[in-house]
């Protein structure tokens, strides 16, 4: 019996390699063609429950006046986040993903294409809401311009230390249900330094997506974030 086929080296493949690197440079492509554009492109990314839709539905409400602003809900199904974003006044859709945990590049802009069709005027500020996953979604590159990270108070405070990724790749964190802190024991300066170990650059919002505490800031952020890359 020959046995070279066992003795010979196997050459190895990585797939999800290889995905990962055909998306990233999908993703740089979306972003220049956004630019070319000024349109502003946002991720919004969590766990299930952290307030991701009424967070966004806060912005919405602070920053309509500025922008012509859209909506693209990621679920694996169900489209009760589309219709509540929608009752807010801005064109929104529903993407299901089929099974799958997130969205990438050419999903984006395969969602955009939607989202434009359902719009009156041209797009200048597109938010994704990313499905609720802490692996995942941090995992792809969207083509985002800027991407969010959401942690709700009652989640706790080791997620950045369980979920180093998220934070890693996210460039804003948003701590929200902060009127629930006095119910739990989340360490604020913990979690800060977990956060900033993993990326010195992140900015740290405070917020209550609930009673509106906070949101202004986090909407004055992205305004200028917003005019800094359309200067």
């Amino acid at each position: 019996m020959n046995n070279s086929y066992n003795e010979r080296s196997m050459k190895i493949i990585d797939l999800r390699k290889t995905i990962l690197e055909d998306n990233d440079a999908d993703a740089d492509r979306l972003r220049e063609e956004l630019k070319k554009k000024n349109v502003f492109y946002m991720n919004v990314m969590s766990s299930p429950g952290s307030g991701k839709t009424t967070t966004i539905v806060g912005t919405i409400e602070r920053l309509r006046k500025h922008f012509n602003m859209g909506v693209m809900e990621a679920d694996i199904d169900s489209d009760v986040d589309a219709f509540t974003v929608a009752k807010a006044g801005v064109p929104a859709v529903q993407l299901h993903t089929g099974g799958m945990c997130h969205l990438d590049a050419d999903m984006s802009r395969q969602g955009m294409a939607a989202l434009e069709a359902e719009a009156d005027n041209a797009l200048d500020f597109i938010i994704l809401e990313n499905v609720g996953n802490l692996v995942c979604p941090a995992e792809f590159d969207t083509g985002a311009c800027l991407n969010v990270a959401i942690l709700s108070v009652p989640e706790g405070d080791d997620k950045p230390a369980k979920y180093p990724l998220m934070y890693e790749v996210s460039d804003v964190l948003v701590i929200n249900k902060i009127d629930a802190l006095h119910v739990f024991d989340f360490r604020k300066d913990y979690v800060e330094a977990c956060a900033r170990r993993l990326n010195p650059q992140i900015k740290i919002f405070y917020i209550s997506a609930k009673t509106g505490k906070g949101v202004k800031e986090l909407a004055d952020y992205l305004l200028e974030q917003i005019e800094k890359i359309n200067a």
